[in-house]
């Protein structure tokens, strides 16, 4: 299934934001944020903005107040309309300013709030907690000892990795069931700096790249930012479908496969064992590199340890990369992560990597040394929070938004939630109004084929999630009593 399935309404909904929390009328906001757009260059001379209908159906508002905010516009000679050419951003120059919105792709809203900062909206853009108490132990402990001072006198520069993490992380690895040299280990700067050097390395424009359906937003950005064409393989119980993965890879013959085996994003779901084994079988049988990303593996829910990672069932000549990280399982700001695949690949991604940034922080991949073995400590220290939260979470749904549908994550930190009959992101813009910020599904999967999902994280605290379920309810009360706008609707 091609997932680039992007139009002009959709992508200038996705550079609007939160575009409602302004001051002054509603059409006045609306033209501020297409200004704002065009002042730095998000919205270039020359390009066509959606129809008034058709914007304001995703935004649902009236056309009336479509009408009104292009007026404005035309006033300001930022855009100008021919009849049988739509409205278009004029031609005079425009001046690249230092506040626009961050551009490109289906996860501008995601990247947005993480350059935004925290605010009075609630967002769902992300799902994080504070850092794990473990951190602030294992700091203390790296400052009073005698290992600070033996890295103060280092030079500082681990292109591949800190020699003692490289071999903490084989360690881990190993003891998971797939066995791992430090020579197969790279350090990198988060998970998302995997994602990024292997597209780097093996992506050219117009490569084929098999993801799950949905997927994470950030990384088929960064695989379109690379020319990529993307695939989408729907998932069933067991995670992605092997049926339909065989039939992808026998017809599109992709470069790069890339999944989310422990604890899918969006859906939470655990990638069954033989499902692991199948996959890596179809890749050795098709020579398609696999990309497994299980950055989630931290959090879990209903169910016990993860099976091995899909590089444990590999054979032959299967090239299989796995990832992972302690941003989920310790804290977002120790931007720590890895990679672990053939010794003679890592070397090759080891070359980007010193491109990129010459190494990560040395004093970051110390900590995380100290970290991973207690790893499992950790997560099951925070399991039973994890639990109470996503246990009242659904309690609030099931009571305030009985006809909404979500199946119980196995892991990660949010809830995949099916909207009846609704379009996301029409909702979103109503939730916004409300106080909420929604990542609609089709940032997630721009088929169409969840196009009516939201993820609703419960990674809260308990106080947040039911001020949060108050303001979904209101919001979804508001869209089922009002319905999506009419161009009857006043001006506001």
């Amino acid at each position: 299934m091609i997932m680039d399935r992007l139009s002009d309404a959709h992508s200038l909904v996705e550079l609007l934001g939160d575009w409602t929390t302004a001051g002054g009328p509603l059409y006045r906001k609306l033209a501020g944020a297409v200004a704002k757009g065009i002042e730095v260059g998000d919205l270039p001379a020359g390009e066509r903005l959606p129809s008034e209908r058709d914007l304001a159906k995703l935004l649902t508002v009236s056309r009336a107040t479509v009408v009104a905010a292009y007026d404005e516009l035309r006033g300001k000679g930022l855009v100008d309309s021919v009849r049988g050419s739509g409205t278009r951003v004029s031609a005079r120059p425009r001046v690249n300013g230092a506040h626009g919105r961050v551009p490109g792709g289906r996860a501008t809203s995601i990247f947005q709030r993480l350059a935004d900062g925290p605010g009075p909206i609630i967002s769902l853009a992300m799902a994080i907690e504070p850092a794990a108490p473990e951190l602030a132990e294992v700091y203390r402990d790296l400052a009073d000892g005698g290992e600070l001072t033996e890295l103060m006198t280092d030079v500082g520069y681990h292109p591949r990795g800190y020699p003692p993490l490289r071999a903490a992380v084989a360690e881990h690895y190993t003891a998971v069931g797939l066995p791992t040299d430090a020579d197969e280990v790279l350090i990198t700067t988060g998970a998302q700096q995997v994602i990024g050097l292997v597209a780097q390395m093996y992506l050219r424009p117009g490569s084929t790249v098999v993801v799950e359906s949905p997927s994470w937003p950030g990384c088929l950005d960064v695989f379109r930012a690379a020319g990529a064409r993307l695939v989408g393989v729907p998932l069933d119980d067991e995670g992605v479908r092997a049926d339909r993965l065989a039939a992808v890879f026998a017809e599109e013959r992709p470069v790069l496969t890339y999944l989310m085996p422990t604890f899918h994003n969006p859906t939470g779901q655990m990638m069954s064992a033989a499902r692991r084994r199948r996959v890596a079988e179809l890749a050795a049988r098709y020579n398609v590199p696999v990309l497994e990303d299980n950055a989630y593996s931290g959090f879990h829910g209903r169910t016990g340890a993860a099976p091995p990672p899909i590089g444990a069932f590999a054979r032959g000549n299967a090239e299989i990369l796995s990832v992972g990280s302690v941003a989920k399982s310790v804290w977002g700001g120790l931007r720590i992560g890895w990679v672990r695949g053939p010794s003679a690949i890592v070397t090759r991604l080891a070359r980007y990597k010193v491109r990129a940034d010459l190494g990560s922080p040395v004093l970051d991949q110390a900590l995380t040394a100290r970290l991973l073995p207690r790893l499992e400590e950790i997560t099951a220290t925070r399991a039973a929070t994890t639990r109470a939260r996503l246990d009242h979470t659904r309690a609030l749904l099931a009571e305030q938004l009985p006809s909404w549908r979500w199946r119980t994550p196995d892991g990660g930190s949010a809830l995949w939630v099916e909207l009846p009959d609704t379009s996301a992101q029409i909702f979103a813009q109503v939730a916004l109004r409300h106080g909420v910020e929604a990542v609609p599904g089709s940032a997630t999967d721009p088929t169409g084929a969840h196009d009516n999902h939201i993820r609703v994280p419960f990674s809260f605290p308990i106080e947040v999630i039911t001020e949060l379920v108050r303001r979904l309810a209101g919001a979804w009360a508001d869209l089922q009593r009002h319905g999506p706008v009419t161009d009857s609707t006043p001006v506001v």
